[in-house]
Order: C-alpha cells, then structure tokens, then sequence
C-alpha cells in the first residue's frame, strides 16, 4: 500500500523557511550569505506577499533600518500597515538585531530586505500579466 501525500508547491514549502535562523547566520557569516539572499529573501516575499504587503512597505523600513538601524525599526509599533505583517516583520528585524556588531549587518539587512521587496513586486507582476494565446 503506497501514500502518496498530496504535493505541496514552492510556495507552500519556503513558506516553511525559518527566516529568523537565516537572517541570524546570514549577517554575520558568508557560508549563510547565498542562502539569506536566495530561499530566505523567496520565503519572506512569500510570507509578505499572502499578508498583503505591499512592496513600496518593505522599501520603507529597509530605508527604516538604514537611518536608524535594526534595533529601532524592530522596536516600531508597526513597521507594516497591517498587524500580523507588522508582527512577522518585527520578529525578523529582532532576530537580525541579535547579529550585533556584525561588520555591516545593518547595511546587509536593509539590501536584503529591499530584495524581498523587488520580489514581492515580481510576483504581484506575474500574477497581473494575463494569460495569452499559446503558441501560433
């Protein structure tokens, strides 16, 4: 007898990411670096994207965090225009915090997070563009 569990998408499995580990080990480490950039920067567009972020949001506070660095946005009341998004966001932008002194940890996390926005922006792109005629 085979079981066969029902296929889970893309989506549905870097949604599973832990960001918060990435952001950890991928400040302050160059092994985790491809990595952050890569699936955690995918799972967190996801993660934003199902809340309803808009990109031009995430821009804001990577703007946030470059002025005035990760430990005043993570202690913004909401960081994002809605509650659950703000919540997600801040336990990112926490566990970024805790990198510390991290050469450049802060500078790191504002472009990754401007990354997560240019993603966010790609898959709202994606899903607008319809669908045209096969091909001729």
């Amino acid at each position: 007898m085979s079981h066969d569990p029902s296929p889970r998408t893309d989506d549905e499995m870097l949604a599973d990411t832990d960001i918060e580990v990435l952001l950890r080990h991928g400040l302050s480490r160059d092994a985790f670096r491809t990595m952050l950039f890569g699936d955690g920067a995918i799972a967190a567009a996801v993660t934003l994207d199902r809340l309803g972020v808009l990109p031009r949001s995430v821009s804001y506070v990577a703007k946030i965090v470059r002025a005035g660095g990760l430990t005043y946005a993570a202690g913004l009341a909401e960081p994002l225009p809605s509650g659950p998004a703000s919540a997600c966001l801040r336990d990112w932008l926490e566990a970024a915090a805790q990198v510390g002194g991290a050469p450049d940890a802060e500078a790191r996390a504002a472009r990754w997070l401007d990354t997560v926005a240019d993603l966010i922006g790609l898959r709202r792109g994606s899903r607008a563009v319809p669908a045209g005629p096969g091909p001729a």
